[in-house]
């Protein structure tokens, strides 16, 4: 179907009444971004976006970035005109129970929806991710003649995702790799909930993206859809990331509210919506009207996506015909399977009174799975040398080396762990990121994102207690394990010592569909004699008897994780030789042991046994779900202190000695 000006006017105006429709049944939802920036929206998704409505899992489709997902409808009326399988019906139940169609897009539950979003800055970040995996794969896969992976990343940002600071960490990464196959379109309607944009973001953004090395172009009204499609073929021949400023009238066509506050985050109501339905030469009636003409253009998106997807099979199987190791790696990437024997080669650590930290132990299971997984592609908040993961086989990924694995995210959690992310949603790459533990509070919106999307992001923590010692408390992380375990569909996993630490990092490499956290050492732990004590295969149980030490049915529990589990060790045999029977318990991970059925929790915690005594150096919160009413927590309340380890651990009485005092008490 030819595309005419009348055409155009009635596919935009039916995207904007279909969202705005859905708003006021629900009453309630964001009706300015969708109304207002629906041309710039119809300009990517009819004239650029290759994508498949049949298959939202093609490998090679361009991503496309509702950042500002507050003004989920417009995604939702896109996703279904172009034919997705996302019924009308669903789009009438906008942000009802059990519907497909929430307050703001959800990865996996919704067809087409390619990022979770709606905290600001969290989805313009993810996009740079994408274009890090985008550019990644197509560097060690493709070969000339046979461009696998090649597609663009587009996103429609907001006033609000440019003021968050995530965003702008993200965005100078991107500039700084040139990032060229990502393009935003920036919904410059300054407007914000509290008012005009004047009250408190009144820098030049353009300039500021040009500063980060981004190639910034604008178009002065956002009702021109020719030229927000020049300024989307500029951006594609440009090598830079691309900022489009698209000036938009937020609430477009709403008669008293239309370029102010007022459209931004409230239904309109019927008055004023029927008053825009008059203003655009819209029918009042019947609501979610969608014109015939308008949904058969939208529609040619199936036969075209269908078009794309097939002659890309194609060249597919010419490529796997001519290098059939290459294709066989990357369809195996891209379909998240891991290759047999991926663990086959991952170190075993010998008993050591010595032992190493489990950042260091952490470090050489990383190079031992890189060697075998080409997948594994991540790397540090400008700490590689402190939370050893660098790779040490691979350069680190650059302009010049798309190749390399190893990424420098600089000095930038949050947005590492937003474009960790992005890189999971990509798929064909099991990406991870590294800082200490402390500053997984700057990047725990980044966290929760990847547990509410069910990503298989890996993060690593590592100087994970009060044993950071002399940088005292500022970077001595006490509540952030207790923080990391509030987070549903998060595993967080403290390994014991070194074979702990090998089998956390299985769990992380097998857990696809879930971050990890793993939390890690600075300090020597002892390596575990583990012919005297359980194999660290426990670990895959969330919790698991590590020793009964003496004759008979155990007296007492003592059970800790991490650093703490060799002080309970020494504690246990202390008591042993005083004649009391004692079970050690390595307790790494809450959540594996919290999903473990009755009869294994009760076997390592027989309710019989209520003298039960947790060590950790962290907040007691929660640890009384597993030590019940009777038992004690030995942990820390108050931020830690400045001073060499052993002090420290000394002061807040983790020693041998106090354990043993403390589980005498409770005999």
């Amino acid at each position: 179907m030819q595309e005419t000006k009348e055409l155009q006017a009635l596919a935009i105006n039916t995207i904007r009444f279909l969202s705005a429709d859905g708003i006021q049944q629900a009453n309630s939802g964001h009706p300015g971004l969708p109304m207002g920036a629906a041309p710039m929206a119809y300009a990517v998704w009819t004239r650029h976006l290759r994508h498949n409505p049949a298959n939202p899992a093609w490998a090679n489709r361009d991503r496309f970035i509702l950042s500002g997902g507050h003004g989920s409808m417009l995604l939702y009326s896109l996703i279904y005109l172009t034919g997705y399988d996302l019924p009308l019906d669903e789009l009438k139940r906008f942000r009802q129970w059990d519907s497909l169609t929430p307050g703001h897009p959800e990865y996996g539950l919704t067809p087409g929806v390619d990022a979770t979003t709606g905290p600001l800055g969290q989805g313009l970040s993810n996009g740079v991710g994408m274009a890090i995996a985008e550019a990644h794969l197509a560097k060690v896969y493709n070969r000339p003649g046979y461009e696998i992976i090649d597609h663009y990343t587009y996103a429609i940002v907001t006033d609000g995702d440019l003021m968050e600071g995530v965003a702008a960490e993200a965005a100078s990464l991107a500039g700084h790799l040139g990032l060229g196959k990502l393009i935003y379109l920036y919904d410059d309607n300054r407007i914000s909930i509290e008012g005009s944009t004047e009250i408190a973001f009144t820098e030049d953004r353009g300039k500021r993206f040009e500063a980060y090395g981004w190639h910034v172009q604008a178009v002065a009204d956002g009702l021109d859809v020719e030229a927000i499609d020049r300024a989307i073929q500029t951006a594609k021949a440009d090598p830079r990331p691309s900022l489009i400023v698209v000036r938009n009238i937020i609430g477009y066509g709403l008669p008293t509210r239309q370029g102010t506050a007022k459209a931004h985050g409230e239904p309109p109501g019927d008055k004023e919506l029927n008053a825009a339905r008059d203003n655009l030469g819209w029918p009042q009636e019947p609501r979610f009207y969608v014109p015939d003409e308008a949904l058969a253009f939208f529609r040619q998106a199936a036969a075209r996506g269908a078009e794309l997807e097939q002659a890309w099979q194609q060249k597919f199987a010419a490529y796997r015909a001519a290098f059939p190791e290459l294709a066989a790696e990357l369809e195996r990437r891209l379909a998240g399977q891991l290759p047999d024997g991926w663990a086959d080669t991952l170190p075993v650590f010998p008993p050591d009174a010595k032992g190493l930290a489990s950042r260091a132990s952490s470090g050489k299971v990383l190079n031992a799975l890189a060697d075998r997984l080409p997948d594994l592609v991540g790397g540090s908040a400008d700490l590689a040398p402190s939370t050893v993961t660098w790779m040490n086989n691979s350069p680190a990924f650059a302009p010049d080396c798309r190749e390399g694995r190893n990424l420098h995210f600089g000095v930038r959690e949050h947005g590492m762990g937003a474009v960790v992310n992005g890189m999971a949603y990509h798929g064909g790459i099991i990406p991870f990121g590294a800082t200490f533990m402390v500053f997984s509070d700057y990047m725990r919106p980044a966290l929760r994102m990847a547990a509410l999307s069910h990503l298989g992001a890996i993060f690593i923590f590592t100087h994970d207690s009060i044993g950071v010692g002399e940088d005292g408390p500022t970077h001595q992380p006490v509540e952030q394990m207790a923080a990391l375990r509030a987070i549903p569909n998060l595993t967080a996993l403290r390994p014991a010592d070194a074979n702990e630490a090998r089998e956390a990092w299985k769990i992380a490499i097998e857990n696809r569909h879930r971050p990890t956290a793993l939390v890690l050492t600075r300090q020597n732990l002892p390596t575990l004699d583990r012919s005297v004590v359980a194999p660290a295969a426990g670990v895959r149980r969330g919790a698991y008897v590590l020793a009964d030490l003496g004759e008979g049915q155990p007296q007492i529990i003592l059970m800790a994780s991490g650093s703490e589990v060799s002080l309970i060790v020494e504690a246990g045999q202390r008591l042993a030789a005083q004649g009391v029977t004692v079970r050690l318990v390595s307790f790494p991970s809450w959540e594996l042991f919290g999903e473990q059925d009755a009869a294994y929790q009760n076997a390592v915690l027989p309710p019989e046994i209520t003298a039960r005594l947790a060590v950790e150096a962290g907040v007691t919160m929660g640890w009384h779900r597993w030590v019940g009413s009777q038992g004690r927590v030995l942990g820390i309340d108050r931020f830690g202190a400045s001073a060499p380890a052993a002090t420290v651990f000394e002061k807040f009485g983790f020693t041998v000695e106090n354990v043993v005092k403390i589980a005498e008490g409770l005999l």
